[in-house]
């Protein structure tokens, strides 16, 4: 018998106090940092963002894609080649067709410029047609070169999770800083929470009305990540106007140097 604050209580019974205190000390411990750990891991808007942005672009990328401009009354495709390195740097070769074959477009941090074999000249593209048509398509310049970037010129806020077409997403509002030479007054875009893909975005102009619908499918396996090898915008008032954007194949992270994206190498990029 002992005693216990002025109590009088067997031995094994005090022991067990004490194995029960020490169990209930360390599930607690275990417990605070477990909430700890998830805590830590929840990410900012801005993360997500960043996460989706890198995985899709790369440190370096390279590929081969189709660009299909659907309209009520036809229908064409271009065939292209693309490099990138990081959000610098970016050119397109176009292979097909005929008509439109040998242009380059080239991205060199914020400047822009359009090769026309037919004409055998170098044309500087202004800022202010970033966001023009890009060969007639529902996709931008901006679009196709990544001129602007949703982590460095946009604001990011989580304004929840949504389900998207079997994909459990992070909702998330992008607006424009007040300096950012971009034309979208706002964006909102859903990333799948497993793989950070981007998955849907809604585009909408200064006056917040929606101009245009992106979505995302069929996530195939490209180098050494998964994501959608196909892009799909909708226009929506243009009744029946489309661009569909498939990635045949890409690489990520293999060298490219700055010196590949030069003027000169315009006219002789294949």
């Amino acid at each position: 018998m002992v005693f216990y604050h002025g109590i009088i209580l067997p031995e094994n019974l005090l022991a067990m106090k004490h194995k029960i205190s020490i169990i209930v000390y360390i599930t607690g411990l275990v417990l605070a940092v477990s909430f700890k750990s998830a805590y830590s891991q929840e990410l900012s808007a801005r993360e997500i963002v960043k996460k989706a942005d890198d995985k899709g672009r790369g440190q370096t990328s390279q590929g081969v894609l189709t660009l299909t401009i659907i309209r009520p009354a036809w229908s064409r495709s271009i065939t292209m080649k693309s490099w990138s390195k990081g959000t610098d740097y970016s050119l397109i070769y176009v292979t097909s067709p005929d008509k439109e074959k040998g242009q380059v477009f080239l991205k060199r941090k914020t400047d822009m410029w359009n090769w026309v074999p037919s004409i055998e000249r170098v044309i500087k593209v202004p800022p202010s047609m970033m966001m023009q048509s890009w060969m007639g398509s529902d996709f931008t310049n901006d679009d196709l070169v990544k001129e602007s970037s949703l982590v460095v010129d946009y604001t990011q806020k989580l304004i929840g999770k949504e389900k998207v077409r079997d994909q459990e997403c992070y909702k998330i509002e992008l607006v424009p800083l007040p300096d950012a030479a971009v034309t979208w007054g706002k964006i909102i875009l859903w990333i799948t929470i497993e793989g950070f893909n981007q998955w849907e975005a809604e585009y909408y102009d200064e006056e917040l009305n929606l101009v245009n619908v992106m979505n995302a499918s069929d996530i195939k396996r490209m180098g050494d990540r998964d994501i959608p090898s196909r892009l799909e915008i909708v226009p929506v008032s243009k009744k029946d106007n489309k661009t569909i954007l498939e990635i045949n194949r890409m690489d990520f992270n293999k060298p490219i140097s700055e010196n590949f994206f030069s003027q000169q190498n315009m006219k002789s990029v294949k």
